[in-house]
């Protein structure tokens, strides 16, 4: 989008503990656990209610992180949401990706389900990206924005499936339009599934 964002930054703490000598040392850093899926919905930090945050990459979104360009972070009653109140717009003044890894389980099948729309307020009225999983496509997606409004989004959910390789794995959703109008990503579900439950 192209008016004044608020840009999210985020902020590192140090934890300084007082050696026997007087001396203040850095804490060692302890290794990150990595969590189950959480927050598809972009639920939190909260964005400014009827505006939008930008967020740029290396910051985070809740358990998500911006990992190329930026995104719009889309506050509560700015547009409709699939589910919750938030949403992200894929492209901010250029187009952006955000990813989140997660703990999962070594040859077990698992299903993405997403809801998909685009910002109908610019061109182009078809809006592209991709769905990444270690950084790697395993889907294109594009959605038309064409006789959409802020009130009426037309939201369709699409699915993906992918057989873990480890016991991590970073989903993530790009954007492949040039603009600052991009497809937008809302209500991500992760959920695992039988080969006779779960298509593709």
């Amino acid at each position: 989008m192209t008016s004044t964002r608020t840009v999210l930054a985020a902020v590192a703490v140090a934890a300084l503990f007082s050696a026997g000598s007087g001396t203040a040392l850095a804490a060692p850093a302890a290794a990150a656990a990595v969590s189950r899926f959480d927050d598809g919905s972009f639920e939190y930090p909260a964005a400014p209610v009827n505006a939008y945050s930008t967020v740029s990459v290396g910051q985070p979104i809740g358990p998500w992180k911006v990992t190329s360009g930026a995104v719009d972070l889309i506050g509560a009653g700015f547009w409709q949401a699939a589910e919750g109140d938030q949403s992200v717009d894929l492209n901010a003044a250029q187009p952006g990706a955000v990813a989140q890894t997660f703990a999962t389980t070594a040859g077990q099948q698992y299903t993405v389900t997403y809801s998909l729309s685009a910002n109908p307020e610019g061109g182009p009225a078809v809006k592209t990206g991709r769905v990444l999983l270690d950084g790697q496509n395993i889907q294109d997606f594009s959605f038309d924005s064409t006789g959409k409004t802020r009130a009426a989004m037309g939201y369709v959910t699409r699915q993906v499936t992918f057989v873990a390789g480890a016991s991590s794995t970073t989903l993530g959703f790009a954007s492949t339009v040039a603009g600052a109008y991009g497809p937008v990503i809302d209500d991500v579900r992760v959920r695992t599934c039988c080969p006779c439950s779960c298509g593709t």
